[in-house]
């Protein structure tokens, strides 16, 4: 595997994106030869055309969870550790080593002492302090938020200028993998003195990295450019490749219309497109394409249900929508086999994941029954009524979700026929916003999250986090904080699974599917890979000489 390196480019209509495209077709290093690039050696150099669906919102790493936001990050930020996406271990990255104490309340890294910033300024321990810092205990004048990924945090010590020691309140076990992640991505210390609103779109070339990339140009809400750095060396030293990207450029392009996107990619105009749609992969793998649909490893693409709503005070009720919902044919009708139906609130290919298949069934005769014993009855128009009142409901289109607004729609129809209105509204709606936050306006939210810790099933659920669910459970929120308090690490993962069946046991969640990203690449382009949550490494791409 290799490292990050981003350029991008943003968002756009149509015309404007095929002139854009026509002038950034790949262009590899003139010198290049053929029979190096048919050999399998590596091309140094070419701008590779990047298609991204979304524009990115936000360049503040604790706000990179957005996949366009953490596109960008992981490309311009190093980290002190690299996750392995393959066997998910923690390897050195800016940091050579590292010490634990016994209950996980204190953090000691050894850094290396050749790692710069793309300003020139050294990376050293007052550096990674400062980052740390900011991230595990925000900065509310500047409206910067904590960094989901770090619980308990208490401060930071230089040591000398390669050692930094962590301490926290309370055991954090997650800390380690978190020091992975694009949420801790290292920038410099003048960079953490931008306001939250400073580090937003249209400021991309005044967030100062320490990665392999750095962004040199933006156009707002149309393109970003990202071009190597020269004086990159400091790759994790598990990669095969080290010393600066093979790309020179890397430009970006906010595509939103799925079908310019692919056309894009089959005509030659672009080189590597992030959200290829289900019904569009068979197109992309007959013309020869390639398909990459690496997974997210986290909370699965699902829906919250919101039980301080009254209509799902009742577990019955909640219950009865659980068991009419039919996943299996959500995947069938709407994705592929890159879709698998969920078993559980966490994917299968998660840390800590638990079968809890047996409370997800698809059964419409229990739904009927659940509903009956709870006192809902069928109305003129097969809707549910109770005290003059009809069981209906509403959701929002969540535009970061595929095909969201097709898969709630089915989701309608599925609980239609148990007697339950399900009402699919548009997420550009004027209220959108506040209304997600209310449990009475939006009694179910669609969402998922990625992460490859044990720690992302509090993210999704916490009270303290994201807080998905609305929830005032207050045994949720306990057994949230044991996944992240607990240093044994098997005990940790019995702490996950609780969570899992309790998730479970009362029906606070519909999972729906196991989420990949989905992306897709001309055949000249080598060396496509990401990091463990399936965002986009630039570092070792290279283009074949064409």
């Amino acid at each position: 595997m290799s490292r990050p390196a981003t350029r991008v480019v943003a968002g756009v209509l149509a015309a404007l994106t095929v002139v854009s495209l026509a002038a950034c077709a790949s262009q590899p290093t003139a010198g290049s030869s053929e029979s190096s690039a048919s050999s399998g050696d590596p091309v140094t150099g070419g701008t590779l055309t990047y298609l991204e669906h979304q524009t990115y919102t936000n360049l503040y790493p604790p706000q990179a969870g957005f996949y366009p936001n953490g596109g960008i990050v992981n490309n311009i930020a190093a980290r002190l550790t690299w996750q392995n996406p393959e066997t998910l271990e923690i390897e050195p990255w800016v940091a050579t080593a590292w010490s634990i104490n016994e209950d996980a309340t204190e953090y000691t890294f050894e850094l290396r002492d050749d790692v710069t910033f793309s300003d020139g300024s050294v990376l050293d321990a007052a550096a990674v302090a400062k980052n740390f810092d900011t991230y595990g205990l925000g900065d509310p004048d500047l409206g910067l938020t904590v960094s989901e990924a770090i619980n308990n945090y208490a401060s930071s010590e230089v040591v000398d200028a390669d050692t930094v020691v962590f301490r926290f309140s309370a055991p954090a076990p997650g800390f380690l993998q978190a020091t992975s992640t694009i949420n801790s991505g290292l920038l410099s210390p003048e960079t953490l003195d931008l306001s939250l609103e400073e580090l937003g779109a249209g400021n991309a070339t005044a967030v100062i990295g320490s990665g392999p990339f750095v962004v040199t140009d933006e156009k707002l809400g149309t393109e970003l450019t990202f071009e190597a750095r020269e004086d990159y060396d400091w790759a994790p030293p598990s990669f095969e490749h080290q010393g600066r990207a093979y790309l020179d450029e890397i430009h970006l392009i906010v595509t939103p219309e799925d079908s310019v996107r692919i056309g894009s990619l089959l005509s030659g105009q672009a080189d590597y497109i992030r959200y290829v749609q289900a019904f569009d992969e068979a197109r992309v793998e007959s013309s020869g394409f390639d398909l990459h649909a690496p997974q997210t490893r986290g909370v699965n693409n699902g829906l919250s249900l919101r039980f301080t709503n009254p209509l799902l005070s009742d577990i019955r009720v909640r219950q009865a929508l659980v068991a009419g919902v039919d996943s299996q044919e959500v995947v069938d009708t709407i994705f592929t086999a890159n879709y698998p139906a969920a078993t559980s609130a966490l994917s299968s290919a998660a840390l800590g994941y638990k079968d809890e298949s047996e409370h997800y069934a698809y059964d419409p005769e229990k739904s009927a029954a659940l509903l009956d014993e709870a006192g809902w009855e069928p109305g003129a128009d097969g809707i549910r009524e109770k005290d003059g009142e009809r069981l209906s409901l509403t959701v929002y289109e969540a535009k970061p979700q595929p095909l969201s607004k097709q898969t709630l729609e089915l989701v309608a129809q599925q609980l239609n026929e148990i007697g339950v209105e399900l009402n699919v509204k548009s997420a550009d709606a004027g209220t959108y916003a506040e209304d997600i936050k209310d449990p009475l306006k939006t009694p179910l939210y669609h969402s998922m999250v990625g992460r490859a810790d044990l720690d992302v099933i509090k993210s999704q659920f916490s009270t303290q986090n994201r807080n998905t669910l609305l929830s005032d459970d207050a045994e949720l929120d306990a057994l949230l904080l044991a996944v992240a308090s607990t240093p044994d690490p098997d005990e940790r993962t019995a702490a996950s699974q609780a969570v899992q069946d309790y998730l479970a046991e009362q029906a606070y969640v519909i999972p729906l599917f196991e989420e990949p990203q989905v992306y897709g690449t001309a055949p000249h382009v080598h060396g496509v890979a990401f990091e463990s949550v399936a965002r986009p490494l630039f570092y070792d791409v290279w283009l074949e000489k064409k």
